[in-house]
Formats: structure tokens, C-alpha cells, sequence
């Protein structure tokens, strides 16, 4: 690895030590930096008594599972993929402000379902300190269901996290952020299949034409396109 400042391997080796004393974990990866981090750190402290678990669901974003496969296998710690379609619970379609809670209360009690069923002391989730000072329903989820937050409770930001992935030599530490399809739909609009699909359709011509970063936003028949 890179040298890394003092505090930032302070915060590093807080991790795994944090992570060492759960003894077994089910990690909530999604494939993206952060859970990716995670994932790789919970690997070093726990070793075989960890499991990267991706729940796969409709609001994903195209190739999301396929590229936490990609990552786990090539950073060699173990990996497995639930499904869950989130468009079954009726909060999640009518799409108000606190969508977040609701789809990530789902999720999280899936997790817990499976660590139980499995033998895993804890469930552990991505979030990092910058994401507290965002709007984050999804955080009382989190808190409601005893779900741990080791980047966020090591006050990793997500620079850090960057910085980290990057001294450790894995390959996404520079991945753009990709917030789930959802995030594409304004409040107040039901989500749909039908949706989803277009906008997922949409973002794969875009990419394919070469454009990284960039989100199709929904508005009824209209599309609005923002890319970075």
C-alpha cells in the first residue's frame, strides 16, 4: 500500500479493529466504493466468518451486481447475491420523501433474516461521515434494525474512503457515485417497471456513447439528461 498521513491510518486500523471484535459479519455491498472498502477491510479482520451479501432489486442500476461480483472476486473475499423487489412494499412505489427508509428497512431486514439463519454475529452497512449531513432517511433504517455503520462510526469520509481504496491498490476507488434508479424519480411519482426500464435504457445508450457520469432524470413523458 501507499503511505498514507498518520490520521488517516489511524482511522484505517480503527476499522479493523472495530470490524475484528464483531467475530462474523454479513456485509451489505452494493459494489460501489464504500460497501466495496467495507467489504475488502471486514475480509482482512474476519476473514472465511465474513460474507458480502448484494441484494439485488429492480432499482439498480444496470451491471450494479455484475460489478460486485467483478470486485469481490478479484479481491477474493467471499460473495452472494439476494433478491428482493422492493416495488412489493407499497411505500416504496408511492415514492414519498422517506422512500429511502422504507426500501432500506427491507433490505436490512433481509440481511438480518440471512445472518441469523447463516450464523453472523452482526450486519454492517456503508455509510461514511459525510453522509450524516445529508438527507438520509435511510439512516434511521439503519439505527432502527441494529445495523452497524463501521465507516461511519471510524469517521471515515467518503475522501478518505477514496484515499484508502486507492492506497490499498483496489480497483474502484475511483468509481462515480451511482445512486440507485429511484433517485431518478421526483417525489411524489410511483414507481414503476416501466419506468425503471426506460431510465435504465436510457443511461446504458448514454454510457455506451462514452459518457461516465450522468443521471436520466424522469418527468412523466419527459427526460431530463445531466451529466457530469
Amino acid at each position: 500500500a501507499a503511505e498514507l498521513p498518520a490520521g488517516l491510518l489511524d482511522k484505517w486500523s480503527a476499522l479493523v479493529t472495530m470490524l475484528t471484535g464483531y467475530g462474523s459479519a454479513v456485509v451489505a455491498y452494493s459494489g460501489g466504493v464504500d460497501s466495496g472498502l467495507l467489504a475488502y477491510a471486514a475480509f482482512l479482520a474476519l476473514g472465511e466468518r465474513m460474507l458480502a451479501v448484494t441484494v439485488s432489486s429492480p432499482l439498480e442500476i444496470p451491471g450494479q451486481t455484475r460489478q460486485a461480483q467483478t470486485f469481490a472476486t478479484e479481491a477474493g473475499f467471499p460473495h452472494t447475491t439476494l433478491p428482493l423487489n422492493v416495488l412489493d412494499n407499497p411505500d416504496v412505489v408511492r415514492n414519498p420523501p422517506e422512500r429511502c427508509y422504507f426500501c432500506k428497512h427491507s433490505i436490512l431486514r433481509l440481511l438480518h433474516g440471512y445472518a441469523a439463519e447463516h450464523g453472523y454475529d452482526r450486519v454492517v452497512e456503508g455509510q461514511n461521515l459525510d453522509d450524516s449531513a445529508d438527507y438520509r432517511p435511510g439512516h434511521r433504517a439503519v439505527q432502527e434494525t441494529g445495523t452497524r455503520s463501521p465507516l461511519l462510526e471510524s469517521r471515515l469520509t467518503k475522501a478518505d474512503i477514496r484515499a484508502l481504496a486507492r492506497a490499498l491498490g483496489l480497483s474502484i476507488w475511483n468509481l462515480p457515485s451511482s445512486p440507485c434508479l429511484a433517485t431518478r424519480i421526483p417525489y411524489g411519482e410511483p414507481i414503476t417497471a416501466a419506468t425503471l426500464s426506460r431510465v435504465a435504457a436510457a443511461e446504458t445508450y448514454l454510457h455506451q456513447m462514452g459518457i461516465k457520469v450522468l443521471r436520466v432524470r424522469a418527468h412523466g413523458d419527459l427526460a431530463r439528461v445531466e451529466v457530469g
